[in-house]
């Protein structure tokens, strides 16, 4: 029997850190965006945004030069590191990528990186630094054409998650020999799942799909009536953020006692929190702005979202109100 999404919501509460002044900076997440190229740059900005707004700590956007000297103007609550050189090559950055990495807690990889040999060989590096240091790691976008064209780079690794659209999942399943005319069409984000070694899917459309080949959930939340470019980075950004959560959760950071809990079954609760929140967030957008909704709009709903299934402090925020006549 399927789980209920009250009851999967139940358990999603349970890997998000509390509001508590014992927490020092940067144990309610720190979650690295590896994007952002010369055309590209409003992606990684709407990940790391997103991630931030849902409640990560620090966001960092590792990029091109060109890159985050524009990134640097959308925001100063971003590190942004310019340090995804073309004309360095790999193994020069690599050290300076590790470093990076070794201070965060999930990475995001694939946001507005482009498709370039240059731009593919960083992803695939930090894919591999990833799985070295053991991070949670999204794979979006750019860095599902990676994983498109190779996808033994991800193979086996179960701390990954994918967040496939249309498109990009039906291209998966052309690589991975899978058809998608036989069978139950809810099937085949398991079967995708199995054929890459158990990461997690969450498949997108109409309603998503996650699974990590041996759980299946649907989320059918209610979303939008318009898609525009730019929400797929902001699910991106609250997934990094949620697997940030899961991981300091796993390792007791929030608890005196290191949980025992399932790496695999972490990872689909923290994609199924996330495509809640999106899902949300996206309607509160559309009933705002309708026709002129556009992916940067979700940004000002994604805490409104969190509240709306996961508030704390609704009661105090209603008594502020009450009192001043505003928020």
């Amino acid at each position: 029997m399927a789980a209920s999404s009250a009851r999967i919501l139940e358990q999603v509460r349970a890997i998000i850190p509390p509001l508590s002044a014992k927490l020092h900076k940067g144990q309610a997440g720190r979650v690295g965006v590896v994007g952002g190229s010369a055309d590209y740059t409003g992606a990684p900005f709407f990940s790391s945004m997103s991630a931030m707004l849902l409640g990560a700590d620090l966001a960092h956007v590792i990029c091109e030069p060109t890159a985050g000297n524009v990134i640097k103007t959308y925001s100063p609550d971003l590190i942004v590191h310019r340090i995804l050189d073309e004309s360095q090559p790999v193994e020069k950055v690599e050290p300076i990528f590790k470093d990076i990495a070794s201070r965060l807690h999930v990475l995001v990889i694939g946001p507005g990186m482009g498709r370039s040999d240059a731009n593919q060989a960083f992803g695939r590096m930090a894919l591999r630094v990833a799985r070295q240091q053991g991070m949670y790691v999204v794979l979006d976008a750019d860095g599902l054409w990676m994983v498109q064209m190779d996808p033994e780079v991800v193979k086996g690794y179960s701390k990954a998650v994918l967040t496939p659209n249309v498109m990009e999942f039906q291209r998966l399943c052309d690589k991975l020999g899978i058809s998608q005319s036989e069978g139950d069409p809810t099937q085949l984000c398991a079967k995708v799942s199995l054929a890459l070694g158990r990461v997690t899917v969450l498949q997108k459309g109409p309603e998503d799909i996650i699974s990590n080949g041996v759980e299946s959930w649907t989320v059918n939340e209610q979303g939008s009536l318009k898609r525009c470019g730019g929400q797929g980075d902001v699910l991106s950004g609250c997934v990094g953020t949620f697997l940030a959560w899961a991981k300091n959760f796993e390792e007791g950071e929030y608890t005196e006692k290191k949980p025992d809990t399932d790496s695999p079954h972490v990872s689909i609760l923290a994609a199924y929190g996330a495509a809640t929140i999106t899902r949300t967030a996206s309607r509160f957008a559309f009933a705002y702005k309708k026709r002129a909704m556009q992916s940067s709009d979700l940004l000002d709903h994604v805490g409104d979202s969190y509240e709306y299934h996961f508030g704390e402090g609704s009661s105090i925020l209603e008594e502020i109100k009450k009192r001043t006549g505003r928020l």
